[in-house]
């Protein structure tokens, strides 16, 4: 497996990582064994990159992935935002959860809490080393305008403070976030330096629209991109969902296209999913969810699918890619 740099550290991660919000029972009742039997299987391959964040199972991502990392080479990254407090949500799923572990998550970009839950992970996950800390779902799109006006505010005078002193200090090797929205992105480059954005289901092969605007201001700043939801939350690997809702007809219409041109080539539309981001120099990697060690094993195969160059052509002459979108040479993963 190929590894790529995150900004401009020292850290160096897999293309392919394993993104963990599945492994919690995130929208799917998932066990312990099914959860760990996923990273079992990433490991076999090579793999050493997981991302898992506190709020994955109000904890419980961060337990199992502890419990699998411990005595093993590997690069994590995890969040903050959230406090976990004690006490069990009415409703689980208003949080996308099946079966949470007892706490309530509770928004908070403060410097006092970005330093408590950063040591409250150390506790959860039993190592002591967190390589990448990315400040998680803060956007307005997440909060609306008003109330993601004060979360910035206290992330801007007092997390990023806390998240700066951790990196300089050693602490960590990287800081970044981990969101759904390229806007935030770029909002808070104005006022600190950050080494990588997670960025779920914005830059694959469904959309191009950080193209213009993140992606030459990543570059400029030597950070990095790690395309999360290369599948924009299923749609692209046939299911109904998009952005963690059922997709609108518009995107429905628009991967029935992509599918139409993977069909003319004999190319499964996943692999394509799951290669595209990786064309662009800013991409350090893509961290795929599974909720199986057979999915895992289905990552794996689309990975070392061989797509020739014509394909990618073909996609951008039809308008399904940006018409500046860089496209595939080779196999980024081999």
């Amino acid at each position: 497996m190929q590894k790529r740099r995150i900004g401009k550290t020292n850290i160096e991660v897999d293309v392919l990582g394993v993104g963990s919000a599945p492994l919690s029972g995130n929208f799917a009742d998932l066990d312990r064994d099914a959860a760990a039997g996923v990273l079992d299987t990433a490991f076999d391959a090579g793999i050493t990159y997981v991302d898992t964040a506190p709020f994955y199972g109000f904890g419980r991502a961060e337990r199992i992935v502890g419990d699998m990392l411990r005595g093993k080479d590997y690069v994590l990254s995890t969040k903050v935002g959230r406090l976990l407090k004690p006490g069990s949500v009415k409703d689980p799923m208003e949080y996308g959860m099946i079966d949470p572990l007892p706490f309530t998550p509770v928004f908070d970009y403060s410097y006092d809490a970005v330093m408590r839950t950063f040591e409250d992970s150390f506790q959860r996950l039993g190592l002591d080393r967190i390589d990448i800390l990315l400040a998680h779902d803060i956007g307005e799109m997440q909060h609306g305008v008003e109330e993601n006006a004060r979360h910035l505010a206290d992330l801007e005078k007092g997390g990023y403070k806390a998240l700066d002193e951790l990196r300089s200090s050693g602490a960590v090797s990287a800081i970044g976030l981990g969101v759904n929205e390229k806007e935030i992105c770029l909002r808070v480059m104005e006022f600190g330096h950050w080494d990588c954005f997670l960025l779920a289901g914005r830059y694959t092969l469904l959309e191009q629209n950080p193209l213009d605007d993140l992606l030459p201001a990543c570059e400029k700043a030597g950070t990095t991109i790690i395309t999360g939801g290369p599948f924009n939350s299923g749609v692209l690997v046939g299911g109904e969902m998009w952005n963690y809702a059922k997709a609108p007809d518009d995107v429905i219409e628009r991967v029935g296209k992509l599918k139409t041109v993977c069909a003319d080539h004999s190319i499964e539309l996943p692999a394509a999913a799951l290669q595209f981001p990786l064309a662009h120099p800013a991409v350090s990697c893509v961290i795929p969810g599974s909720k199986s060690s057979k999915e895992f094993n289905g990552i794996l195969k689309w990975a070392k699918t061989d797509i020739p160059a014509p394909f990618w052509s073909e996609l951008q002459t039809a308008g399904l890619l940006h018409p500046d979108a860089p496209l595939p040479t080779s196999n980024p993963f081999l």
